[in-house]
């Protein structure tokens, strides 16, 4: 990766990750001013285009290309949002297949990235096309993209709200990250102090961080938090 500093959205179907992809794009160059872009993903082009879902031997070829997509954008623009990497396709191949075989390519893609963020499972399941398989499935998805990305020790953040609320939450996670790249006048600094004072003092840490459930619970207290 060799120009662009590429952000990774991974998460179970359905949980808004092309929705926050674009949004978060477009909210990055203007807080930035830098070229930016964003990387749809391809499996759902490939499902469309062959009428079918991809088997075992295909996935590897998806993962490559993705990838490659992702290179391509990097390589033109300072600031990539990733609609999905090489490890949604390695889990779903793991999840459906049994075949781990594709977590080495994904881990290696993630090395490369300036950061990862996963999408809650907080949102309602929507029907979208072939390459969706149903609510049952994000659960079990969700539990693999955490233990892979554990397994690789690879650092994310944990995204979830909903609308403008989700944008908000990816800036957050991504603000040590931005601070140093925010255009003059860009309101960055001033926005993320004020969150800062606004919010409660960080006290506690679960050793079960990784629990969607723990997650949601943090939320809810910190909502309830005064403001």
């Amino acid at each position: 990766m060799s120009a662009g500093r590429v952000i990774a959205i991974v998460g179970a179907e359905s949980t808004g990750k092309t929705t926050l992809a674009g949004a978060l794009a477009e909210r990055i160059a203007a807080l930035t001013g830098a070229p930016t872009t964003w990387v749809g993903e391809w499996l759902r082009e490939w499902c469309a285009r062959e009428g079918r879902t991809p088997r075992a031997d295909e996935q590897a070829a998806i993962a490559a290309e993705q990838q490659r997509r992702i290179a391509e954008a990097a390589a033109a623009h300072a600031w990539v949002v990733a609609d999905t990497t090489p490890l949604m396709t390695a889990v779903y191949s793991e999840l459906l297949f049994d075949d781990r075989s594709l977590h080495g390519l994904a881990a290696q893609a993630h090395r490369g990235y300036a950061a990862t963020l996963l999408t809650a499972v907080d949102l309602p399941w929507e029907p979208d096309g072939l390459q969706r398989d149903g609510p049952h499935v994000r659960a079990p998805v969700d539990r693999l993209v955490r233990r892979a990305l554990l397994d690789h020790g690879l650092a994310w953040s944990v995204v979830g709200g909903t609308g403008e609320a989700r944008v908000e939450a990816a800036l957050d996670a991504l603000a040590p990250l931005l601070r140093a790249h925010a255009a003059p006048d860009a309101g960055l600094f001033t926005r993320l102090a004020r969150r800062e004072a606004a919010q409660a003092a960080w006290t506690w840490v679960c050793r079960d961080c990784d629990v969607p459930d723990c997650e949601h619970a943090a939320r809810r207290l910190r909502e309830a938090a005064p403001r």
